[in-house]
């Protein structure tokens, strides 16, 4: 009896931890894409001991919300298990129709970014921007294709759209994998139109924006059909 007292304590513990983890995740506090805490770490922000903290992250990572990477840490998949379920769906899904799906919802942030922006978004997307070109220049493709998927989040979180926000974290492990496919073919023209992008957003001239946006899709789209 005793012992069965103690598991159900012990499993109730796991459930608070992973419920501060996933509203942790859900509040924005760890982006996607983002690496969160060690155990040690979570062990001290929770006040759960490190095989509880281990349990809970594992938990989120069957759910969707987290991945373990070799060597590396536990990044950040989802928001939530709705946004983790839709990522799952779409990266079985064909290239073409998440290009498609990128087109309308791209081309509406980018839109929406140039009139709603902050002055806070434009120095982020103007650092990302350098990111960007550091990246390229270093020719890590692995983190050309994080960055240049994190610069295209970063104009959707100035759309302030949060509809828009949980399907392109939805989709954001599957762009970036596309991205680092697509690196070979790119050419200087997809950096001139990213910069182009961002400077129309910071001019806040939407059509601009949404024809940047526009332009490079319907390019990657005309070499996916090729």
């Amino acid at each position: 009896m005793l012992r069965c007292v103690q598991r159900v304590r012990r499993n109730s513990l796991i459930e608070q931890v992973t419920a501060i983890l996933r509203d942790e995740i859900a509040d924005g506090r760890w982006a996607v894409g983002d690496r969160i805490p060690t155990e040690p770490e979570l062990s001290d922000m929770t006040g759960a001991g490190r095989n509880t903290v281990r349990e809970a992250v594992q938990s989120l990572v069957h759910a969707g919300l987290l991945e373990r990477r070799q060597g590396s840490g536990t990044y950040v998949l989802a928001l939530s298990e709705g946004s983790a379920a839709l990522g799952q769906y779409l990266s079985a899904a064909q290239h073409r129709d998440v290009l498609e799906l990128r087109l309308a919802l791209d081309v509406s942030a980018a839109e929406l970014a140039a009139r709603r922006r902050t002055d806070e978004d434009v120095t982020q997307l103007r650092a990302r921007l350098l990111q960007r070109h550091e990246a390229r220049d270093s020719g890590d493709p692995t983190r050309t294709a994080e960055v240049d998927a994190a610069l295209h989040r970063d104009v959707v979180v100035a759309s302030k759209n949060a509809v828009f926000l949980e399907v392109y974290d939805s989709v954001l492990p599957t762009l970036t994998a596309a991205i680092a496919d697509n690196l070979a073919s790119l050419d200087a023209r997809y950096d001139e139109e990213h910069e182009d992008l961002v400077e129309a957003i910071a001019a806040e001239d939407a059509a601009r924006a949404g024809q940047s946006a526009r332009c490079f899709l319907r390019s990657l789209l005309a070499e996916h059909d090729h």
